[in-house]
């Protein structure tokens, strides 16, 4: 099956709109976590810009968000490109992009929690506007997950790229080269063997392959999950082997957004943030880090995703 379908130029059609995220919004910010890996192919960011191809039933469509805002007012205007049969005007892309980029999301709550926190408060400034980006479906998240298990994410999402340009649907627009992350279908069709090729365990090579025919089949359906409470998410996830509590946690904080899932067995968490932020001397333990989080409740996740960010300022400053 080919991957390779490049509108013709005159084929192509343009829709443009405008999303108004809830204040302050920063999408230099929230979309920089796209931008840490050389390898990352789907998401691809530039100064106030955000680009990706985005699904809409059978076929694919290139948006192109450009921040033309502030943090205090912020609006982004978006262009979607595509094929004159794709319907440009589908609710859903406007849909997807809130989602991904976590337009609504109103951080006022989240703030008046940090100004109390002796851990948080200082990390607010620096990062105003950061909201909670996501991948568009939690069949995505947890591929990453499972890539990202007990490996440098250098390495990790060096085989996503592979991943990504072997089973993915790519367009050609204006000489440019997109890439869509691959469906589940795509790896339902292989076997554990023949996956071990992408640099693969055998055992991540046959939960790759579990994942894809559990949402293939419908066994796991993304709109259910949006639907279902965070700890009946962990639940239903568990049951696929080779998805741990760990994994699902990050599909619920980096698929579906929930701004209190805490993944306290992440490395980031019991090492970086218990060492850099919270000055110990040597990692902490999961049940430590988790005791620790409660005081950030209902906005766990969210105050995580800010230790990092506060992280990544200070590694490159």
């Amino acid at each position: 099956m080919s991957n390779l379908s490049p509108p013709a130029p005159n084929t192509m059609s343009n829709y443009q709109f405008t999303l108004v995220p809830t204040p302050p919004y920063s999408l230099d910010l929230t979309a920089i976590r796209f931008a840490r890996f050389k390898d990352e192919i789907v998401d691809r960011v530039q100064p106030k810009q955000y680009q990706r191809l985005l699904s809409v039933g059978e076929r694919f469509v290139l948006a192109t968000v450009t921040d033309g805002g502030s943090i205090t007012k912020p609006q982004l205007h978006v262009e979607l490109q595509g094929s004159r049969k794709s319907n440009l005007e589908h609710p859903e892309c406007a849909a997807q992009l809130r989602h991904i980029l976590c337009t609504d999301l109103d951080l006022k709550p989240f703030y008046r929690l940090a100004r109390t926190d002796e851990v948080l408060a200082p990390l607010i400034a620096p990062a105003r506007g950061l909201k909670l980006p996501a991948s568009p479906t939690v069949f995505e998240s947890l591929v990453m997950a499972v890539l990202s298990q007990q490996v440098n994410l250098n390495f990790a999402y060096s085989i996503k790229r592979e991943l990504v340009e072997t089973f993915g649907e790519r367009q050609t627009i204006a000489g440019e080269t997109y890439y869509a992350f691959p469906r589940p279908e795509r790896f339902a069709e292989e076997n554990a063997e023949d996956m071990r090729r992408f640099r693969l365990s055998g055992a991540k090579a046959a939960t790759l392959v579990r994942l894809g025919q559990a949402f293939a089949a419908g066994t796991l359906h993304e709109e259910e999950l949006r639907r279902l409470p965070d700890e009946e998410v962990v639940e239903r996830l568990i049951q696929i082997k080779g998805i741990g509590r760990w994994s699902a946690e990050i599909a619920l904080l980096r698929g579906l957004a929930r701004v209190d899932a805490f993944p306290g067995g992440d490395l980031g968490v019991v090492k970086y943030v218990a060492q850099g932020l919270l000055g110990k001397e040597e990692k902490a333990t999961e049940a430590d880090m988790r005791a620790f989080a409660e005081r950030w409740r209902p906005y766990r996740g969210l105050a995580l995703v800010y230790c990092y960010a506060e992280l990544l300022r200070r590694s490159s400053g």
